[in-house]
């Protein structure tokens, strides 16, 4: 159900967004590529969790190191388009008279394929390429749902400190610079919206982060709870269960989070119903002519 969910919500996200002209904006742009990369790192692992459930457990090495390859790639694609979207944020709230300026459509093209491209693919490759680099000698059995990279240094057999090393570097400074750029941006959105005098003003201002604040809240929360142990009491098990929070709810819950708080979300979904009624009752209830 959740991952039906999934579907559902981030296909009908993107349709809408790209149906509605009135969402042509770098704002929904970047919101419809998030879209985009939850519900392709969602279905890296869902369906062969789904499939699991009913067949055998096993994985080929070929598709094993597939799925952490695509998984880290668009991890880290998300990570990085959160980073880009309060940047957008900023840039609407603090110099809305530059706005259109600062973001043409090649800029915010340019911005998401570095997030894909210069983020996703570049560390996905380096950690990938280095776990390839080790020896696995069996029983090669992955204490957890999906091929991640901790669980998969635990089968080597010879000494991962560079790579457990490497992760905690690229992981560690993708996140954390990425966090003090949100953070960064969004201590100058407070300071700009203090500075609205009407009560209104401040409301539609905060109104158009919300969403957003929401969602970084719950990957960072989610995500940390997986990742952040200490290394005395770390624990795959842990990993495991809390892993299942931000690689499966987190997708479902960010098409609805956008849709149910943002108001113009809400407008075009309620203009795309309204219209599919009215052709569905020319269709079944014909108005003659003449």
């Amino acid at each position: 159900m959740i991952y039906l969910i999934t579907l559902m919500g981030n296909l009908g996200l993107m349709a809408v967004i790209k149906t509605s002209p009135r969402l042509h904006t770098p704002m929904y742009f970047f919101l419809c590529n998030l879209s985009v990369v939850d519900l392709c790192y969602s279905s890296v692992f869902a369906p062969k969790l789904l499939l699991a459930l009913v067949e055998n457990k096993t994985i080929s090495y070929p598709a094993c190191f597939l799925q952490h390859f695509f998984f880290l790639m668009f991890v880290t694609a998300e990570v990085l388009l959160l980073a880009v979207m309060a940047y957008d944020r900023y840039v609407a709230i603090c110099n809305p008279l530059l706005y259109m300026v600062s973001m043409p459509h090649g800029v915010y093209v340019q911005l998401v394929a570095a997030s894909y491209m210069g983020g996703g693919i570049l560390n996905s490759l380096i950690q990938t390429c280095c776990l390839l680099l080790l020896p696995f000698c069996g029983p090669n059995t992955i204490n957890h749902y999906f091929c991640d990279t901790n669980p998969l240094l635990k089968l080597s057999c010879s000494n991962s400190h560079l790579n457990e090393l490497l992760l905690v570097i690229l992981h560690g400074s993708i996140s954390m610079s990425v966090l003090v750029l949100i953070i960064t941006s969004y201590v100058y959105i407070l300071l700009s919206i203090l500075r609205i005098r009407s009560a209104e003003g401040r409301h539609k201002a905060f109104s158009t982060c919300a969403s957003h604040l929401l969602t970084v809240t719950l990957f960072y929360v989610l995500a940390g709870l997986s990742h952040m142990q200490s290394a005395s009491k770390y624990s795959l098990e842990t990993e495991k269960v809390t892993a299942v929070f931000y690689t499966l709810l987190v997708p479902m819950l960010n098409p609805l989070i956008y849709s149910l708080r943002n108001k113009d979300v809400k407008d075009a979904l309620r203009k795309a119903t309204a219209s599919n009624l009215i052709v569905s009752c020319s269709l079944t209830n014909p108005v003659p002519i003449g």
